[in-house]
C-alpha cells in the first residue's frame, strides 16, 4: 500500500470511529477500542471522541484501560481527546493515569488542562454517587438522611445522626478550645505553639523566609482531617514535630502517617520524601533515611 493509499485508509477509518459515535450504540466499543490502536493519530483521536460520546452507558467502561494507554499517546491532540473520555465517563479508575498527566511539566497547556477538568468530573461523580447513597452514622450507626450527610459531611467530612453531631461538634470545640489554650510559646515572627521544639523549627523556618502555616486544619483523605503542625505551601510539605513518647501518643502518631502515605502527600515520614525533625529524639521504625533537626 503506498503513500496515498494509506491516508485514503486512515481517512476512512477516521470517518468510521466518528459514525460510530453519533450512533449513541454501545455495540459499536469494541470496534472503537480496535480503531483506538490505528497507526494514524487522527484515526485514534476520532475514536477517543467517540468513546467519550458513549460515555453515560456503563458498558463503555471496558474501555478505560486503552484510553489510559492514549493518554500518553506520543500526538497532544489524541491525549487530550482520551483525557476528556475519561473524564466523562467517571471512573475512578481512571485518577492515577490522570494524576500522572496533570503534573506534567512539558507539552500543551491544553493537555494538562483537560487531565485537571477530568480529574475534577470524576470527584463530582464520586460526590454525587456519595450523596445518594445511604449511609449510617459513624458514631452510633443509625440510618442519616440526606440533609444530616450533607451539614455533617460539610463540617466534619463524616455522617453524623442530628444527635451524634450536636456531640462531635461540642467535643470537637473543647478539644480546639484546648488546643488554642496549650499554645503559649511565643516565636520570633509571633507565631504562638506549643513547645519549644516547635518554636525552633518555626524561628528556622522564618529566619530562612519559608512560608509556613501553623496547626492549620487540612483534609487528607475523604472522611478523616487531620491538623500538621506545619504546612509549607510553596512545597506542597507537612512537618510533624513528634514531642511525646507515651503510648497514645505513638498509636495517633502512626494513624496520622497512614492518612498522609495513603494520599500521597509530601510528608515530613511520607513514603516519598522521608524526613525526620525531631529534637533530641532519633527514634525512627522504618530505617530509612533521616534528615534530624537537633536543637542543641
Amino acid at each position: 500500500m503506498n503513500r496515498r493509499q494509506q491516508q485514503a485508509a486512515s481517512e476512512q477509518a477516521r470517518k468510521r470511529a466518528v459514525q460510530l459515535g453519533e450512533t449513541g450504540d454501545t455495540a459499536a466499543v469494541d470496534e472503537l477500542i480496535d480503531l483506538c490502536s490505528h497507526p494514524g493519530p487522527t484515526v485514534r483521536r476520532a475514536a477517543a471522541s467517540a468513546l467519550g460520546k458513549l460515555a453515560t452507558d456503563n458498558a463503555v467502561h471496558t474501555a478505560i484501560p486503552v484510553l489510559c494507554l492514549l493518554a500518553r499517546d506520543p500526538h497532544p491532540q489524541v491525549r487530550q481527546y482520551a483525557l476528556w473520555a475519561l473524564g466523562k465517563m467517571g471512573n475512578e479508575e481512571a485518577l492515577p493515569v490522570l494524576r500522572d498527566r496533570a503534573n506534567q511539566t512539558s507539552g500543551p497547556d491544553y493537555v494538562i488542562a483537560a487531565a485537571l477538568k477530568a480529574m475534577e468530573q470524576i470527584d463530582m461523580v464520586a460526590r454525587k454517587r456519595q450523596e445518594s447513597s445511604p449511609a449510617s452514622c459513624s458514631r452510633c450507626g443509625r440510618q442519616t438522611t440526606g440533609e444530616e450527610r450533607r451539614l455533617s459531611k460539610t463540617q466534619f467530612q463524616r455522617a453524623y445522626c442530628s444527635a451524634c453531631f450536636d456531640a462531635v461538634f461540642i467535643e470537637r470545640r473543647h478539644f480546639d478550645m484546648k488546643v488554642q489554650n496549650q499554645k503559649t510559646i511565643l516565636a520570633t515572627d509571633r507565631t504562638v505553639v506549643q513547645s519549644k521544639g516547635e518554636r525552633q523549627i518555626a524561628d528556622w523556618l522564618s529566619t530562612h523566609k519559608i512560608a509556613y502555616r501553623y496547626d492549620d486544619k487540612f483534609q487528607i483523605i475523604q472522611g478523616f482531617a487531620t491538623r500538621p503542625d506545619f504546612y509549607l505551601p510553596q512545597h506542597d510539605l507537612y512537618i510533624e514535630y513528634w514531642g511525646m513518647d507515651t503510648t497514645d501518643y505513638k498509636i495517633g502518631m502512626l494513624l496520622k502517617q497512614k492518612l498522609y502515605q495513603q494520599e500521597g502527600k509530601s510528608s515530613s515520614r511520607s513514603s516519598r520524601r522521608t524526613c525526620l525533625i525531631s529534637t533530641g529524639n532519633s527514634w525512627h521504625p522504618c530505617g530509612r533515611r533521616k534528615t534530624e533537626y537537633d536543637p542543641s
